[in-house]
């Protein structure tokens, strides 16, 4: 855990010497058994040591953004409801994250469009000291459903959506895409 932190202090460091806004990834691997509470342990193990290693390496913290996973049990693990997720994730985050990295954009971590979106959702709405941007950053995650519906058809058009789509759960507006 050190050796990978360390090596993303000094990447971090790099970048920004360079003029570059550093976007710190640690990898934390979804694969197995674990429950969700293993996966908090080991995801607040991991980012105490990138921030111990991001300080000891100089890193302007307000110049970085931390792309984690989100803190969910393993993949051949029952799934729980994203509301357990935004409060086992965002207590990971207050436990070892500064307040001075402005934002979170998160990984997809292997999960659906509609499951990812949903968790990032329930983080964002939990009543919670959150000083920082909570985001996204699986493209993957959220293009998928589109580029299927798209296909590679060069004559479909995509117009802006009816204003009772804009509350609407993701499976709602995929399904009302043209």
């Amino acid at each position: 855990i050190n050796e990978n932190a360390n090596g993303l202090a000094r990447y971090a460091i790099i970048c920004q010497e360079n003029g570059l806004v550093p976007i710190v990834e640690p990898e934390i691997l979804v694969d197995g058994s674990h429950d969700i509470n293993k996966c908090a342990e080991v995801t607040e193990r991991v980012l105490a040591a990138c921030y111990k290693a991001l300080n000891d390496h100089h890193v302007l913290l307000e110049g970085t953004l931390l792309k984690p996973n989100m803190v969910t049990p393993g993949s051949d693990s029952p799934k729980v409801a994203p509301e357990v997720v935004a409060e086992y994730t965002v207590r990971a985050l207050q436990r070892t994250m500064p307040p001075a990295v402005p934002a979170v954009v998160f990984l997809s971590g292997g999960q659906s469009e509609e499951e990812a979106t949903l968790n990032l959702n329930a983080m964002n709405k939990l009543k919670a000291k959150k000083p920082w941007t909570l985001s996204f950053s699986f493209g993957r995650a959220l293009q998928q459903s589109t580029l299927k519906a798209w296909g590679g058809k060069d004559d479909i058009l995509m117009l802006e959506a009816p204003p009772q789509l804009a509350s609407a759960p993701a499976a709602e507006i995929i399904d009302a895409l043209p």
